[in-house]
């Protein structure tokens, strides 16, 4: 093997081992929808009728989360359906124990809960002219010419939750403002114009282009790198995952009793073993140790909600009700 090709090698070797310690270090979060009680009444004022903003401000959170790469983000799905389950309502949005708990039941390193404290307008309208024109006042009426200019104001809290003990961890906070001559917050161009469609779509380019879609973005761009910054100030939490093999048909396609529900996924390694005899307290008669043989590993190819799939290496068989459990 030539020098330069065991150099070239080495250099490689090295990426790969940084990539995998990169990907190690990654926290795991959720974020849940943003309440947005204090503005309701300006957010319904605005479109002509109630929209959830708070779910449209998570929505964008959590894909400039995904974009920057420094968390690994819970999808939308996992959540709603834990959310659902646990009969959440839009009052908890910004409860840090009620977060604390629907975290924990998703296995991540905490969650962030905010709120939406700003959400509407603040315009200014000036008329020039009256008498002091003179000739212009004729074509523009007794008052003169009035020019108007609308401005829109986002601002947004958002809160980092330890899921094990409910502890804040950090707080960020982003503020949005847009201003532009003779336009509404919801219209492009000069004219006026409301949300197409009726119900509000924030993540849409239509919508990126309004004064009150820069604002939005501005202040989630400002809390997005803010949350960023703090990443450090999350726990590392090792969750054990322990279950039994359900099926062993096929040493390729060995089914456990566990899941996604469980926080099993595709890669992850499990050891199986095997029970060889319990040891009793001899004055009790209660099991006070098992005696377990090693059988091999399953390394994850798919999993599901309650079940999942992997294939077996290792000196035996498994057996269906051998134990496993999650390789950290």
């Amino acid at each position: 093997m030539s020098r330069i090709f065991r150099t070239l090698l080495a250099g490689l070797v090295v990426v790969v081992f940084a990539a995998s310690a990169t990907a190690q270090q990654k926290k795991r979060v959720a974020v849940m929808n943003f309440d947005y009680a204090t503005v309701r009444s300006f957010v319904a004022s605005i479109w002509g009728t109630d929209q959830d903003v708070g779910k449209g401000v998570a929505d964008l959170l959590i894909t400039q989360l995904v974009k920057d790469g420094t968390y690994t983000v819970v999808e939308r799905a996992a959540l709603d359906k834990i959310l659902a389950e646990q009969n959440f309502s839009n009052s908890d949005r910004a409860d840090a124990t009620t977060a604390a708990k629907i975290g924990k039941l998703l296995g991540v390193n905490a969650i962030i809960i905010g709120s939406v404290t700003q959400f509407g307008r603040d315009d200014q309208t000036r008329t020039y002219g009256g008498g002091a024109i003179g000739g212009l006042t004729g074509r523009f009426g007794i008052g003169g010419i009035q020019r108007r200019k609308a401005k829109a104001v986002v601002g947004l809290t958002a809160r980092i939750v330890n899921v094990d003990t409910g502890e804040i961890l950090a707080v960020a906070d982003g503020k949005g403002e847009s201003t532009r001559s003779g336009e509404s917050l919801l219209g492009a161009g000069g004219g006026g114009g409301a949300a197409a469609g009726g119900a509000a779509d924030m993540s849409s380019s239509n919508f990126a282009n309004t004064l009150l879609g820069e604002a939005v973005h501005q202040a989630v761009n400002s809390l997005s790198q803010q949350l960023v910054s703090d990443a450090s100030r999350l726990p590392t939490t090792t969750v054990s995952i322990e279950g039994l093999v359900a099926d062993a048909s096929s040493p390729n396609a060995i089914i456990l009793n566990v899941g996604s529900k469980a926080g099993v996924q595709t890669g992850d390694r499990f050891e199986v073993s095997r029970k060889v005899r319990d040891i009793r307290d001899p004055a009790t008669g209660k099991v006070i140790h098992t005696i377990t043989n090693t059988v091999g590993q399953i390394t994850i190819t798919s999993v599901d909600e309650l079940s999942s799939v992997g294939t077996f290496t290792g000196s035996a068989q498994p057996k269906v009700g051998d134990m496993v459990k999650k390789v950290q």
